[in-house]
């Protein structure tokens, strides 16, 4: 049997600490943008306006915490920005 070494142990216990935070991130991300969509979804110009500012905040704490990549979190941004303003336009 091979030898543990502290700095093994140290890392594993680092890496496990890191998933459960970045699935927690991860999570609170999905249901923010989540609640955008079915605002858009049905229709609630008011309430996915209120949302989005949320969702954007998220995403880029996200991003700059390293969850996503940078590029994911101003696309999301970018489409659920374009997607509120063609329904406030519309209605």
């Amino acid at each position: 049997m091979a030898k543990v070494h502290q700095s093994v142990v140290k890392r594993a216990r680092q890496n496990e600490v890191r998933r459960e935070r970045n699935n927690a991130v991860r999570s609170s991300l999905r249901t923010s943008i989540r609640r955008v969509i079915r605002a858009l979804d049905s229709g609630d110009a008011e309430a996915a306006k209120t949302e989005l500012p949320q969702a954007v905040r998220a995403l880029g704490k996200a991003s700059s915490k390293g969850v996503i990549h940078r590029n994911q979190a101003s696309r999301k941004i970018s489409r659920l920005t374009r997607r509120v303003n063609s329904l406030s336009v519309s209605a």
